[in-house]
C-alpha cells in the first residue's frame, strides 16, 4: 500500500499571507509585551520610571512628527540625496535620522506561491507577444487542417459508417450503424467554425439519422449515448438550441438535432426500464426498444455510471424529466453500495444491483464512473447544498483514496502513476496504468477550481489543502502521461504501460527512445504497444493549461500533435491508429476511431486556442468531448 503524497504545506501557506498595516504604537507596546525582559524590567522603580520617559518621548515625536504630503515626488526627494540636505545642520540631520527611523515599514508584496515565477512588472503572468500569438494561431490552424485531412477520408471512402478503415480505404460498422463520426465529429466542425463539414454532417443527420435509429438492431447503451446522443446535444446547444451559442448557422435547423436525440433516447431508456435494479443492461436493440445485459450478465461500473450528463440534459432541453430521473437512479444506488475508501470494483450487477468481483482501477470499465461524479454536481451548479452535493462528497471520499491506495513513483526517477488492486484492498498493488488513466489529471484540476483559473481560485479563496493537493498530483501526473509519449521511438503513447517500483521489475521493455530521461522507469510489454489515436492526455493537458496558464502544457500538446501528424497520417485521407509504437515506421492498425475527431483534435485546437472559446466555468465535456452546458435551471 502506498502512502500519500508527501505534499508540504507551504502549497497553501502562501494563500494566507496578509501582510496587515499595525500601528506605530502597537509595534512598541506588543515588542515590549512579548520581550523576555518584560517582568524583570517593569518589576523595579527604575524600570517604571524609564518606561514613563519613553513614552512621553514617543508621544512628543508623534505630536511633533509632520506628515508628508499627498503628492507625488521624485526619486530623489524619496531618497533623500538632493544635494542641499548634505549641507543641514548636525542638529536637523538628527531629527531627520529620528524620523527615518520610526518612519513605518514599507507594505510587502504578496508571497508568491511555490514554483512561481515572478515577471518584471510584477506576479502576473508575462502577457503573450504578438508573435507568440500568431504561433498557436498557426498551431492551432494546422490541428484544423488535421482534422479536414480526417474528414476527407472518411467521406470519401466510409460515409454514413461508424468508422474509416484508412489504409484499406473502406468503411465499417462497430458501433451499431448509426454513423458515429459523423455524429462524433459535427460538434468539432462547429467549434472550428468549418461550415462545409457542419453542412455535410448534419444534413447526412438530417436525412439518415432517424431512421436509421428506428430501425437498427442491437447497439451498446454506453458508447451510443456518450457519443451519439451526446454529440446531437452539443451540436443542439451550439446550433442556437435552448438558447445556445449559434457559432455555426451551417446545417438543419436546431430542432432537427432535438428530435433526433429524443428518439434515441426514448429507445435507450429500455436499458433502464426493463432491469429489475437501478443499473441498467449493457445493450439495446433500436427497433424494438428492448435491451438485455451483457453476456455474463454483468455491466461495466464505468458504463452505467457515464449517462447522467447526457440524459440530464436531454431532460432539461426536452422538458420530460423522464430521461433524467431513470439516469439519476443509477448514482443514487451506488451512493447506497460498500465502498473502499470511495473506490469500487470495475463491475456491477443489474440483476442484484451490487458490486462483482474486487478488481479496483481507474482504468477502462471503472475510469469516467470518478469523472462523472464531479462533472455532474457541476453541472447541476457547484453548489454544497444542491441535490447532487453528494456525488461530490463521493468524489473527494474517492480522491482521497486514490491518493492513498494507488498512487506511487517509478524508479529511478519518480515519476508519479496510479496502478492498480486486481485483487481488491487485501490483495497486491500492479503498477499498470492505461492511457486511459490520464483522463484523471484533467478532472482533478477541475475538481480543485472548478473551471476557473487557479489565479482566480485563489483570489476568491476556494483552494483549500485538499484542493491544492489535488492539483499538484494533477501536474504530477500529466508529466508522466506526457513522458509516456515521450519515452517512446514515435513519440506516441503505448495503450497501457507498467513501472519499475522497489517490487516490480522488468527487463527489455523499453520504449525505443534511448534519449528519454525516463526510458529505465517506464515498462512497455508487447502486447500493450499499439496507440489508438487517444485523447485522454492532450484532454488533460488542455483543462491543465486553462487552469494554470502553464506554456509547458501548450507545447507538449503540440510535440503529440506533430507525432501524429508524422506517424498516423495516410495522404488519402484519414488517420490511422498504429501496431507498435516502439518502433519506425510503426505498423499500422488500419483504424480511425470516431474519437480522434471527436475528441483528440477538438481538445488540440482548444488547447491552442483562447480561454474564452468553451469555457470551462460555464461547460462541462463528456467523456467523448461534447461539450455541455452547466447550470441546468430554467
Amino acid at each position: 500500500m502506498s502512502k500519500s503524497l508527501p505534499y508540504s504545506r507551504k502549497d497553501v501557506d502562501y494563500d494566507n499571507a496578509k501582510f496587515r498595516h499595525r500601528s506605530f504604537f502597537k509595534v512598541i507596546t506588543q515588542t515590549f509585551l512579548t520581550s523576555n525582559r518584560k517582568r524583570d524590567c517593569i518589576s523595579c522603580s527604575t524600570g517604571k520610571f524609564l518606561f514613563l520617559i519613553l513614552i512621553f518621548g514617543l508621544v512628543y515625536v508623534g505630536l511633533t512628527h509632520n506628515p508628508i504630503p499627498s503628492r507625488v515626488v521624485s526619486r530623489d526627494q524619496v531618497f533623500g540625496i538632493r544635494k542641499n540636505e548634505e549641507n543641514n545642520s548636525t542638529t536637523n540631520n538628527g531629527v531627520e535620522r529620528l524620523k527615518k527611523f520610526w518612519r513605518r515599514a514599507p507594505r510587502l508584496p504578496p508571497q508568491l506561491p511555490p514554483d512561481t515565477k515572478r515577471s518584471n512588472n510584477g506576479i502576473d503572468h508575462v502577457p503573450e507577444t504578438t508573435d507568440v500569438k500568431a504561433l498557436w494561431i498557426t498551431r492551432q490552424q494546422k490541428v484544423k487542417e488535421a482534422f479536414t485531412h480526417a474528414w476527407s477520408g472518411y467521406k470519401k471512402y466510409a460515409m454514413g459508417y461508424d468508422e474509416l478503415m484508412p489504409v484499406s480505404q473502406h468503411g465499417t460498422d462497430g458501433l451499431g450503424g448509426l454513423g458515429a463520426t459523423v455524429v462524433d465529429a459535427l460538434d468539432t466542425a462547429m467549434i472550428m467554425g468549418i461550415d462545409e463539414v457542419v453542412a455535410e454532417a448534419g444534413s447526412w443527420v438530417e436525412e439518415n439519422l432517424s431512421e436509421r435509429i428506428s430501425n437498427k438492431g442491437q447497439v451498446n447503451l454506453f458508447e451510443t449515448t456518450i457519443r451519439v446522443l451526446g454529440g446531437l446535444l452539443s451540436a443542439y446547444h451550439l446550433s442556437g438550441g435552448e438558447k445556445g451559442m449559434n457559432i455555426s448557422h451551417a446545417g438543419p435547423k436546431p430542432s432537427v438535432y432535438l428530435e433526433t436525440a429524443k428518439n434515441l433516447g426514448d429507445r435507450l431508456l429500455s436499458a433502464f426500464t426493463s432491469s429489475p435494479t437501478p443499473i441498467p443492461f449493457s445493450d439495446v436493440i433500436l427497433h424494438d426498444s428492448s435491451s438485455h445485459p451483457a453476456p455474463g450478465g454483468l455491466s461495466s461500473t464505468s458504463e452505467v455510471s457515464t449517462l447522467q450528463l447526457e440524459f440530464n440534459y436531454l431532460s432539461f432541453v426536452s422538458g420530460d424529466q423522464k430521461y433524467s430521473v431513470e439516469a439519476m437512479k443509477v448514482m443514487e444506488h451506488i451512493k447506497t453500495l460498500p465502498k473502499v475508501e470511495g473506490l469500487v470494483p470495475i463491475y456491477i450487477s443489474p440483476h442484484s444491483g451490487e458490486f462483482s468481483g474486487d478488481n479496483i482501477r481507474l482504468g477502462s470499465r471503472g475510469d469516467s464512473y470518478y469523472e462523472y461524479l464531479l462533472k455532474v454536481w457541476l453541472q447541476n451548479g457547484a453548489s454544497t447544498d444542491n441535490s447532487t452535493s453528494y456525488l461530490y462528497d463521493m468524489y473527494k471520499e474517492a480522491m482521497n483514496g486514490v491518493r492513498h491506495r494507488l498512487v506511487q513513483k517509478s524508479v529511478p526517477n519518480e515519476l508519479v502513476f496510479v496502478g492498480e488492486l486486481p485483487s481488491g484492498p487485501n490483495g497486491g498493488f500492479s503498477p499498470k496504468m492505461d492511457h486511459l488513466v490520464c483522463f484523471l489529471s484533467g478532472t482533478l484540476a477541475l475538481g480543485a477550481t472548478k473551471g476557473l483559473t487557479k489565479k482566480q481560485a485563489m483570489e476568491n479563496n476556494m483552494l483549500n489543502f485538499e484542493d491544492l493537493e489535488n492539483l499538484k498530483l494533477a501536474e504530477d501526473l500529466a508529466k508522466t502521461c506526457f513522458e509516456m509519449y515521450s519515452v517512446t521511438s514515435t513519440g506516441l503513447a503505448p495503450e497501457i504501460a507498467y513501472f519499475h517500483t522497489q517490487e516490480f521489475s522488468e527487463q527489455g521493455h523499453e520504449g525505443g527512445n534511448k534519449s528519454s530521461e525516463y526510458i529505465n522507469d517506464i515498462i512497455i510489454k508487447p502486447a500493450d504497444r499499439h496507440n489508438l489515436l487517444r485523447p485522454e492526455t492532450v484532454e488533460s493537458l488542455f483543462v491543465l493549461y486553462r487552469i494554470t496558464e502553464d506554456l509547458k502544457y501548450r507545447e507538449w500538446g503540440w510535440q503529440i500533435f506533430e507525432a501524429f501528424e508524422k506517424y498516423t497520417k495516410i495522404e488519402t485521407g484519414g488517420y490511422s491508429s498504429l501496431d507498435d509504437v516502439t518502433i519506425i515506421p510503426p505498423p499500422k492498425r488500419d483504424k480511425m476511431e470516431t474519437f480522434f475527431l471527436g475528441e483528440t483534435l477538438k481538445y488540440l485546437y482548444l488547447l491552442f486556442g483562447e480561454s474564452s472559446h468553451i469555457p470551462l466555468d460555464k461547460f462541462v465535456f463528456n467523456t467523448e468531448a461534447h461539450p455541455i452546458p452547466i447550470n441546468l435551471k430554467k
